[in-house]
Order: C-alpha cells, then sequence, then structure tokens
C-alpha cells in the first residue's frame, strides 16, 4: 500500500450552496472532479502514498495554525462543513501546498521545517528569528514557515466590547 502512487491535490467546490477549498489524496486512477462537490483542481501531484499522508499533514497543520490565529485575533473567518474555508484566496494556498511539496524532496529541510511547523503552532517564530537563536538553514525555513503565516485577510476583525458590569 506504502508505494501506490496518488494524486495530492488542491481543488475547490461548493457543498449546500457554500463555496470551500480542498487538499486532499486520490488514487491515481480515479478522476478527483468524479466527485460532484469538486469543480476545479488547481494543483495536481503524483507521489506515493506516504509522502502524500505526511505532505497533506504539514499542509493541513500549516492551515490550521493560521485559521486558529486570525480567529484568536478575531478575524470574522467562516469554517465550511467540508474543507477550507474560501476566506482564504487561491495563492495562498498555492503557495502552502507548493512550499510542502517542494522541501518534502529534501529529507533533511523537511525535518527541519516540519519541526518549525509544529513550534509554529504554539508560538510564533518571529522572537526566536530576529534573537538570533536560530542559525543558518534553520534560520532560513523559519523565516520561509513563518512567511506561510503572514496572511492577514481584508476581513474586518469583529471587535467585540464587553458591556460594563453596572448597566
Amino acid at each position: 500500500m506504502e508505494h501506490i502512487p496518488q494524486y495530492l491535490f488542491l481543488a475547490s467546490g461548493v457543498k449546500d450552496e457554500k463555496g470551500f477549498w480542498i487538499v486532499g489524496v486520490k488514487n491515481c486512477d480515479e478522476s478527483i472532479l468524479d466527485d460532484k462537490n469538486l469543480l476545479d483542481c488547481y494543483r495536481k501531484e503524483l507521489i506515493g502514498n506516504e509522502s502524500a499522508k505526511d505532505i497533506l499533514f504539514a499542509i493541513n497543520l500549516n492551515i490550521n495554525n493560521l485559521f486558529n490565529e486570525l480567529i484568536n485575533k478575531n478575524y470574522l473567518l467562516e469554517r465550511p462543513s467540508i474543507g477550507i474555508s474560501f476566506d482564504f484566496p487561491l495563492n495562498l494556498l498555492e503557495s502552502i501546498f507548493d512550499f510542502w511539496v517542494d522541501i518534502y524532496k529534501n529529507q533533511e529541510a523537511w525535518e527541519t521545517c516540519i519541526g518549525l511547523l509544529k513550534v509554529r503552532k504554539r508560538i510564533s517564530l518571529i522572537n526566536l528569528i530576529k534573537s538570533k537563536s536560530l542559525k543558518g538553514d534553520t534560520k532560513k525555513w523559519a523565516v520561509k514557515v513563518e512567511n506561510l503565516h503572514s496572511y492577514i485577510p481584508n476581513i474586518v476583525n469583529s471587535e467585540k466590547q464587553n458591556e460594563p458590569m453596572w448597566k
């Protein structure tokens, strides 16, 4: 099973009249757009099953990190019932997809970037980069991983102001 080629893909779709993006894996003999919910395929890479799972994990973690950070900053983002919010632009998702597919080809860089991505889930890498505690290639990759988390939507913040207790 691990050597069976798979298509790792980035596509758009609609379900219940709501648009979404999806990054997924399909068998190489299946047409990605056979799924009635999918509309267009923007990226498609034929790779091994284990590689596809690893890269899919990284892409999803990257997108979840970004989504959670924006929600914590009070940005109004929709979470669709399936896939990734259309609030994220296609060029951002293509950049994330391309980065993780390309970095997977270099095992040492991949391991470094996955480690940085897991750290990025908890804290921003900016202070580590500025403090010069990261050196060489690790610093170079930290800058790239951090840049994949730098998207700010045009959606206005939902400023939730608490009412005074005495009213």
